[in-house]
């Protein structure tokens, strides 16, 4: 009888769940993601399930206050993630506005006619490779402002990129040390900048492996027609996958990790005025950053302190959200998460800086509210998710509890909110969050961001700047051990604890009540979890792709006959056509937009065609960097399905 009643109710509350469930689907028709209206009622409504669920877990599924195992853990990973909450919370603030600039950039298209400003393009470069600086220098070159200088800033002081430099006809630099790392190096241009007898009106700033497409300097400069804007932000594309994405066979169903926070937070911050520099791809007034004494060095994220400085002395900072560059995504997972580990330091070091949310500083409320956003994602989001990972663990080797409730309850209190905010988040972004690669992707750095996080609040100074090395030879299969090492033993005491419950009446603790279903489904999803972050850390070979190219024609001579074919791919080296056959080793000439005529032999044949060879002059080759980077549509994913997600995750499974 009793579980009949326990049935009936679970069955209820669920239907009310499903309703709100249902409630989202409908207004996914309805509400419009641009409209700030919309945004403000979808995500207040999110703030309002998230409060009620956290109130429910504070008072009714807490362990007794006292000094017990039980009380101790309940309570330490209820404020973990109450803590995740809190900054959720203030996620969903900051998106409950978007904007875009890019109709006002259309309206200040040359603003400043009829002299065209100097801009001074400077790429700061440590260890990168030649074929690394040559696209993005070619694509600096090949900007359509026509008062443009290109100046490489050499940290690894090189003469091979000194000579080649020169045959590039741009301005080559380097200095005696590397203090201040990336900051100082640019801080050592400006000072030579500033000798020149024209210093430039606005500076622009790109990582060795960012290159700019040809309108990349006038569409961010037309913003520059209000005054009191200091620096332009513009968002960050990559024409490879990163880690995740390769490793789990997604690069052409899943976006990039960084896609949410440029094309969707980015906006939403400079709705709220508090857009930030993120280094590469953004352009700084020479007026406003003489006015501050350059790029601050106190932070190993010199781009973010840049924007409280200049907000301080007056100066915007504003963000276009147009793919104007694109570049190369962390191709190795231990490169990808010291990335992140190194943004996560640096934000710590700016909460303890002379523009921390508590210093003595003339910066607005909400720029200090920013930092703290920052701080609370980076110090929170990633040590609750190592919290969710371990807890589980506790109930099935110690009968510690640390979630007291109902299934009922649990039904009626966290599937409305976590339903909701996802429904939220993914309407306002195109379904880029989807759970289960969305936790691995903080599950794979949770350890070394947390222990960044709390070592840069305690000790913020003192700490090296980790350059994320880019390129190299990425042809062989990498297991990532060291990375590994922590989801496999999690894995195993997962797995161990749940075999132990199955078996023995001894680890399926009784007297937990409805605890042991929560914790049933919490240990089985962690498996889930664990199983892909394992499968992430095997690092497949890559090959160069380009995934915004679309099948085109072009006209090949072959046996001395010109025959129209389809170019369906084209990477630096090799084409592949279609609709002709040919031998192995063949000879050939092929012409292509933009290229013109090009020396060609077989690599391999296919079904339908053949993998070209191609053998490129210097002017060719430098068409090509130009074709493939500096023109066209970005190649990165923006928008997700769900099918597509799984259809590439059952093949990448299949290939194993």
């Amino acid at each position: 009888m009793e579980s009949l009643l326990l049935g009936s109710e679970v069955q209820s509350v669920a239907m009310l769940a499903l309703l709100l469930v249902g409630a989202a689907l409908l207004l996914d028709d309805v509400l419009d993601p641009k409209n700030s209206w919309h945004r403000a009622g979808l995500f207040s409504v999110a703030a309002l399930l998230t409060l009620r669920y956290l109130w429910w877990r504070a008072t009714e599924t807490l362990a007794p206050v006292g000094l017990t195992w039980d009380c101790l853990f309940s309570w330490s990973f209820f404020l973990s993630e109450a803590a995740a909450g809190l900054s959720s919370l203030s996620a969903f603030a900051i998106l409950s506005r978007t904007g875009s600039r890019s109709q006002e950039a259309d309206r200040n298209l040359a603003w400043w006619e009829p002299d065209p400003p100097k801009v001074a393009i400077l790429i700061a470069t440590y260890n990168e490779q030649r074929d690394v600086l040559e696209r993005t220098i070619v694509g600096a070159k090949a900007s359509h402002h026509p008062n443009c200088d290109v100046l490489i800033l050499d940290d690894g002081r090189r003469d091979w990129l000194r000579d080649f430099c020169k045959g590039q006809r741009v301005r080559y630099l380097r200095r005696a040390d590397n203090l201040g790392s990336k900051a100082g190096n640019i801080n050592h241009a400006l000072g030579v900048l500033a000798s020149d007898p024209h210093p430039p009106d606005f500076v622009a700033v790109l990582d060795a492996d960012f290159v700019p497409h040809a309108d990349f300097i006038s569409r961010a400069l037309a913003l520059f027609h209000a005054p009191d804007v200091g620096l332009v932000q513009t968002p960050q594309h990559f024409f490879n996958p990163d880690p995740i994405q390769h490793n789990l066979g997604l690069s052409r169903s899943y976006p990039d990790e960084q896609r949410f926070f440029f094309d969707h937070l980015q906006p939403s911050r400079d709705a709220w005025g508090i857009a930030f520099c993120c280094g590469t791809s953004s352009i700084v007034r020479w007026q406003a950053v003489e006015a501050v004494g350059g790029f601050p060095t106190e932070s190993v994220t010199e781009d973010f302190m840049l924007t409280l400085v200049l907000q301080e002395a007056g100066w915007r900072t504003v963000y276009l959200n147009e793919a104007l560059t694109e570049g190369l995504a962390p191709e190795g997972l231990k490169e990808y998460v010291t990335q992140r580990a190194r943004w996560c330091l640096g934000l710590m070091q700016i909460a303890r800086s002379r523009v921390g949310p508590l210093a003595e500083s003339r910066l607005r409320l909400r720029d200090r509210l920013s930092v703290v956003d920052s701080v609370m994602f980076w110090l929170t989001s990633f040590s609750f998710r190592i919290a969710c990972m371990v807890f589980p663990l506790l109930y099935w080797f110690f009968n510690v509890t640390v979630v007291e409730a109902s299934l009922a309850d649990v039904v009626f209190y966290f599937v409305p909110y976590y339903f909701w905010v996802l429904f939220a988040l993914n309407f306002v972004s195109s379904g880029l969050i989807v759970p289960i690669v969305n936790d691995v992707s903080q599950l794979l750095g949770a350890i070394p961001i947390t222990r960044a996080a709390v070592v840069g609040l305690i000790r913020p100074k003192g700490h090296p700047f980790s350059v994320t090395a880019k390129g190299g030879d990425r042809t062989r299969v990498v297991i990532q051990w060291r990375m590994m090492m922590p989801f496999l033993i999690l894995l195993s005491l997962t797995a161990l604890g749940l075999l132990l419950g199955i078996a023995f009446d001894s680890f399926a603790f009784s007297d937990s009540g409805d605890g042991k279903y929560v914790i049933l489904f919490w240990t089985i999803y962690n498996l889930l979890i664990l199983s892909v972050a394992i499968t992430v850390c095997v690092e497949l070979p890559r090959v160069e792709q380009h995934l915004a190219d679309h099948p085109e024609r072009c006209v090949i001579l072959a046996d001395g006959r010109l025959k129209r074919v389809w170019l369906t791919d084209l990477t630096e080296g090799t084409a592949r056509i279609r609709g002709v056959q040919l031998l192995p080793g063949e000879a050939v000439e092929l012409k292509i937009r933009d290229i013109g005529d090009m020396q060609a032999f077989v690599l391999e044949t296919t079904g339908d065609g053949a993998v070209l060879s191609l053998e490129l002059d210097e002017h060719q080759y430098e068409a090509l960097l130009r074709r493939l980077y500096a023109q066209g549509a970005v190649p990165s994913v923006t928008s997700t399905r769900l099918s597509a997600v799984l259809g590439e995750a059952l093949s990448r499974l299949e290939r194993r």
